[in-house]
């Protein structure tokens, strides 16, 4: 009788154990789809672009991809594009550097003007005709695959930009930078460049 119980106590202690270890498969299915969504390179870049666009940055959507605006602000905006091409790059008190919260240079967002010996980051805003830096979209492209600006002369290459990096991403994700580049305020060139 002794064994018997026992064996029935253990039972129901396997079974308690199986019940437990289960409870999370059981609700892997819509944890999976969630963590899918949530981690869906499209809508994570999507959303999260979104939410980086600077502060006092207004953007021009008329006319725009908004899906490829969206990721070329999660691209422009976390791999270090306002290092060069916003001088500087925080507003005065917005210095995370310093312990500041951070507030990015909004009146010179992409207006080119950080200064690396006898370079200066170029400004990317769009022109009169809305193309970023002045290039055409296949001409942006072909600058961050190959480091030459068509507009230089033959043969010479981008020192600073760090282009052969860039130039890997995805023909989508370089659209999407131009994307973005082209629905940012227009600005003239960064009037206090520096290093």
């Amino acid at each position: 009788m002794h064994a018997a119980h026992l064996t029935r106590r253990r039972a129901w202690l396997a079974l308690a154990l199986a019940a437990a270890s289960a409870a999370p498969y059981a609700a892997a299915p819509e944890t999976d789809a969630d963590l899918a969504t949530a981690l869906s390179d499209t809508n994570s870049r999507t959303m999260r672009g979104r939410e980086l666009v600077p502060p006092g940055v207004i953007l021009n959507l008329k006319g725009k991809q908004r899906n490829l605006v969206w990721q070329g602000s999660y691209i422009v905006n976390t791999t270090g594009c306002i290092d060069c091409h916003t001088h500087p790059s925080y507003s005065p008190g917005g210095d995370p550097f310093k312990g500041q919260p951070e507030r990015v240079n909004a009146e010179q967002y992409m207006s080119g003007g950080r200064q690396f010996g006898p370079f200066t980051a170029p400004n990317l805003t769009p022109d009169h005709a809305g193309r970023p830096a002045g290039l055409t979209r296949e001409q942006f492209v072909q600058t961050l695959r190959t480091g030459h600006d068509p507009r230089d002369p033959a043969g010479d290459i981008l020192q600073v930009m760090p282009w052969p990096a860039v130039g890997k991403m995805t023909t989508k994700d370089l659209y999407a930078i131009y994307e973005y580049l082209r629905a940012i305020p227009s600005l003239p060139d960064n009037p206090n460049p520096g290093p």
